[in-house]
């Protein structure tokens, strides 16, 4: 996609979500938007940061006033440091013009993660914390009913042991506090196999090419090895967003 056809996207999609007003990227908002396509942020991430920034807004009572693209920059730019964590790529360093790949990213943050308003730093919240918000989005997401009959039971068995956890996670140490953490990632891990499971095969099709229309923009800079692993963590977190799943994982 050329960077013409990037911004002619966006501007479409910010005219539908304005029920058809006609919004001209043009001036800062050009500018903005060139910024997401130069920094590599995929369209299609770009496309949801502009929906949270909607869904907010209309929470907020009727709209006031059509919405121009460069009031969705924060939103934008938050879903795409999640998606980037999610896949594994870090940020640019000072003097780099291009993004790391592999490893190198932070791990996603527990949900519910609190950012420095001064710094910008992420901060994790307390176990028992983490533990309480993804019950939580385990409750909602069983409520959305997306992932059938056939998940309810896990559903079940895994936010009764997550909520036994909860009462005995204050105040863990040592290897305790290392194999609850452990028993987490292993219950992220087939929460997402589950999920994965449950879909059919056109479905499991459909998120693949989805993956690799995301991360094609990236692919040309990647070793075969790391776009592997990222095109694998990419669906992971395409289940997880479609599903509405928590980050059972703690880090």
């Amino acid at each position: 996609m050329s960077p013409a056809e990037y911004v002619r996207a966006i501007e479409h999609h910010i005219c539908q979500k304005n029920d058809g007003h006609l919004i001209r990227i043009v001036g800062p908002s050009f500018d903005v938007v060139c910024r997401w396509e130069r920094d590599g942020v995929p369209l299609k991430v770009a496309l949801r940061g502009i929906d949270r920034y909607f869904e907010r807004y209309y929470r907020q009572g009727a709209r006031r006033r059509p919405v121009r693209v460069e009031f969705c920059d924060t939103d934008v730019l938050e879903v795409f440091d999640e998606w980037r964590r999610a896949v594994g790529i870090a940020a640019r360093g000072a003097g780099e013009s291009t993004p790391r790949f592999g490893d190198a990213a932070p791990p996603a943050a527990p949900g519910g993660a609190l950012e420095d308003a001064a710094t910008g730093d992420r901060h994790s919240p307390s176990l028992p914390a983490h533990l309480e918000r993804v019950l939580l989005k385990l409750s909602s997401a069983r409520a959305l009913g997306r992932l059938g009959a056939d998940m309810d039971g896990l559903l079940d068995r895994v936010a009764d042991e997550l909520d036994r956890s909860r009462t005995q996670a204050r105040g863990l140490r040592g290897e305790p506090r290392r194999a609850l953490i452990q028993r987490l990632a292993d219950i992220d891990r087939a929460l997402l196999d589950a999920a994965l499971a449950a879909l059919s095969d056109g479905e499991r099709a459909a998120l693949a090419g989805e993956a690799d229309a995301e991360l094609a923009g990236y692919r040309v800079r990647m070793a075969p090895e790391a776009y592997v692993r990222a095109h694998q963590r990419l669906i992971d977190h395409l289940v997880r967003e479609r599903h509405g799943l928590p980050v059972v994982s703690f880090a």
